[in-house]
Parts: C-alpha cells; structure tokens; sequence
C-alpha cells in the first residue's frame, strides 16, 4: 500500500519504528516483520540520515520512546514526516504526548498504549487506541488493523479517559506500593514477624522498585490524573481511620461480585 493513500488491505506496507532497540520497540518489529509488514528499525544515534532513510515510504511512523524523550525526537523527526503518514506512539500516558505530536506534526496522529510489556501471554494483549482530534476514521482504523494483524485486541477510546484509568490502576498501584513499604523501612525490629504473604507481596515488588521506580515516576508526573487518583485513594485511608472497615470491604467485593457486568471475576 502507498504511503500516499492508505486505502484497502495494509499488509504489507512499511512501518518506522523509532526506538527499536528497546524491548517493547524488539517485540513490536519481529511481530511486524513476522505479519508480513516491511520494518524500518530506527534508534539511538538518531540522525538526519538515518530518519530520512527509515521514514521514507512509511505509512506508519511508530514512537517506542520514553515519554521523557517525546519532545526531542518530534523536533529531530518534525521535518521528515509528511501527510498522510500517521505519527503513533504507544506511551503508558496519552494527554501529555498526543499534545507534543500534535503541536509537532500536522498529519495523521493515532495514540496507543499496549496494555502489556515485552513478553504478553496470549490473553494480555489489549491495545488503547486514541486518535487524535482530526485525525480520519480511516488512519484509526488502519493502526487498530494493525495491532490487529500482530495478534493484539485494540480497542478505542480517549486520551483522557485513558489517563484516568491509568493513574488509578498503574500510578496508583505504585504509589500505594512505594508508600506502604516506605511506611515500613528502617524498622528492624519488625524482621522476626514478616509472613509468607508478606514476602509475597516483597517479591512482586521488586522489580517495579528496583529496576521501574525512575519510569514509574515519570509516568505518575506526567499524567494529569495523578493526583486526583492519590486524592481519591485518600479518601478511603480516611475511612479506614475512622473504623469503617466494614464500608471498605464491603465496596472492595464488587470485584468478585457474581452478578457484575463480566459474568464473574472482573479482571
């Protein structure tokens, strides 16, 4: 398919993907690649020469960047990119970015947020699709076949909503993590008493503190929903104080409701 129209089947047609040395941007090329798709692989160092290059006769320009290096790639690429090529990225936040590649770039832009990391299980493969305001029906879609072709379930929605959810279910998570083992730390004296279900939840800890805390902070700052997640969170410890722990569970059982929309246990 020409970069110059994007009507009918896609397979087949180049995709740029800047930041393919990382390990979602490795997993996304050898799934491309593997449908079928010709894959341009581009990253550090990035140069006029090598973009050029890589952009040339894409359809799809994908950004598997940290959000920390929106702004400096956009301007590097900003010059190359030309309509109707679509702009994507795949950033766990979406206002923030969807703002710096619009005021970059004046095409096609489609934001995503695969809902996995590097090594998904079959049935961890949702995609978050949020196409910028102008942006064709026609260019959305193309990127949802996309994912589509390599396996993922995408499904459409917004910028917003998708910051929301995300500083409650990703930004939160960690926040109450990092804040209740902080809560914890420099008190020897409470070693002899840790439980197995205590080391458990150390263990699944670990990795986001030892080796994810730095993106995870990014990402907690970059999303505007953030502190209102943390507010709401707030809310709850309050009721907690006040000795209504009765309230809390009973609220936290609407995920195991038998009766709820998901036929079951929500996940």
């Amino acid at each position: 398919m020409s970069p110059d129209g994007f009507e009918g089947d896609f397979s087949g047609g180049k995709i740029a993907v800047i930041g393919s040395n990382g390990r979602m941007g490795r997993m996304l090329c050898n799934r491309f690649r593997a449908a079928g798709y010709e894959v341009a692989e581009l990253d550090q160092p990035l140069t006029n020469t090598s973009l050029s290059a890589g952009l040339s006769g894409a359809s799809v320009v994908l950004l598997c960047i940290p959000a920390a290096a929106f702004v400096t790639v956009l301007q590097q690429i900003s010059g190359i990119l030309q309509p109707p090529q679509v702009l994507v990225d795949i950033t766990s936040v979406k206002v923030q970015p969807m703002h710096q590649m619009q005021l970059a770039y004046n095409g096609p832009i489609v934001g995503t947020h695969p809902l996995f990391g590097p090594e998904p299980k079959a049935d961890e493969v949702r995609v978050a699709v949020t196409p910028a305001e102008g942006t064709d029906e026609k260019h959305a879609a193309m990127v949802e076949e996309l994912f589509e072709r390599i396996g993922c379930e995408p499904f459409r929605t917004t910028a917003e909503a998708h910051d929301e959810a995300a500083a409650l279910i990703q930004g939160l998570n960690f926040i109450t993590t990092v804040s209740y083992l902080a809560t914890l730390a420099h008190k020897e004296e409470i070693t002899p008493y840790l439980t197995p279900s205590f080391q458990r939840r150390l263990d699944a800890a670990k990795k986001m503190m030892t080796e994810d805390a730095e993106l995870f902070e990014g990402l907690f700052e970059a999303n505007p929903s953030s502190h209102n997640a943390v507010r709401s969170f707030r809310n709850m410890l309050n009721i907690a104080a006040g000795g209504d722990i009765n309230v809390l569970v009973e609220r936290a059982l609407w995920w195991w409701r038998e009766n709820n929309d998901t036929g079951g246990v929500r996940h």
